[in-house]
C-alpha cells in the first residue's frame, strides 16, 4: 500500500535495492521516514570565466532542510519527484541556484548509491545520477534562492583537492548570499556532509582531471 497522497506532499517513485521501480510511490516524508530507496540528481559546476583558474560552486545547505542542515555540499541536489527524468529534475538548478545547464552540457560521472540516516526519524537511501557542468558563466550569474539555499560559495578546484586529500586544513571562498551580497570565506572538510565512501573526495579528484582534459572522469 502506497503512503499519503495529499496533493501538498512531494511523492517519490520506491526503488528496490538495485535501484528498479517497484511501482510504489510514497510522499518524501514517509521515504525518508522508512528508509525506502529513492533516485537523486546531484550536479557539480565548474566555472572558470571572469576567476583566475577554475572553481567549484559548492552549496551550504538551509537551516531549515530535514537532512544535513547547514553543511557544505554538492552545487546542485535534488530529488526526482514521481515519474520524473532528467529533462524534469533539472528544474531543481534553478530552484537553488539560480541557474539551469542545457541538457546536453551535462556530463555523467557515474550513479552513487547513499546510504544514510541523520538524526532520529530521517533515513536517506538514494541512487544519485551524478553529473558535472562546466560553463562559461561567471560565478556572479548565480544566486542561491533562499527557501533552498544559505549561500553559495566558490573554491578554486586545486584548492578543493588540496582540502579534500589533506594537504590544506582549511581554504578560502568567494560566498554569495540571496541577497546578492558577496564576501571571502573559509571553509574546512569537516564543513561537508560527511561521507563513508569519501564522496566529495572523489568527486574532488573528478573534477581535476577534467579540468585537466581527461576524458572519461567518474565517481
Amino acid at each position: 500500500m502506497t503512503g499519503d497522497f495529499t496533493s501538498f506532499e512531494e511523492l517519490f517513485d520506491v526503488l528496490d535495492r538495485a535501484g528498479r521501480l517497484t511501482g510504489e510511490r510514497k510522499s518524501r516524508k514517509l521515504v525518508h521516514r522508512d528508509g525506502d530507496w529513492h533516485r537523486a540528481f546531484h550536479c557539480w559546476v565548474v566555472v572558470s570565466t571572469g576567476e583566475f583558474e577554475p572553481g567549484v560552486i559548492i552549496q551550504r545547505r538551509g537551516r531549515m532542510k530535514d537532512t544535513w542542515p547547514d553543511r557544505l555540499d554538492v552545487s546542485v541536489g535534488g530529488h526526482f519527484a514521481a515519474g520524473e527524468v532528467l529533462a524534469d529534475v533539472i528544474r531543481e538548478m534553478d530552484e537553488e541556484i539560480g541557474q539551469v545547464a542545457p541538457i546536453t552540457e551535462l556530463r555523467p560521472l557515474g550513479t552513487r548509491i547513499s546510504i544514510g540516516g541523520h538524526r532520529d526519524g530521517v533515513l536517506d537511501n538514494e541512487f544519485q545520477d551524478v553529473y558535472l557542468w562546466q560553463t562559461t558563466l561567471p560565478f556572479d550569474a548565480f544566486t542561491p534562492n533562499p527557501e533552498e539555499v544559505a549561500s553559495i560559495e566558490l573554491v578554486t578546484v586545486r584548492d578543493l583537492v588540496s582540502l579534500i586529500v589533506g594537504t590544506s586544513a582549511q581554504v578560502q571562498t568567494r560566498v554569495r548570499m540571496p541577497d546578492r551580497t558577496g564576501g571571502i570565506g573559509t571553509i574546512c572538510s569537516s564543513d561537508f556532509i560527511p561521507s563513508p565512501d569519501h564522496y566529495v573526495r572523489r568527486a574532488a579528484i573528478a573534477i581535476d582531471l577534467t579540468s585537466r582534459g581527461y576524458p572519461h572522469p567518474v565517481i
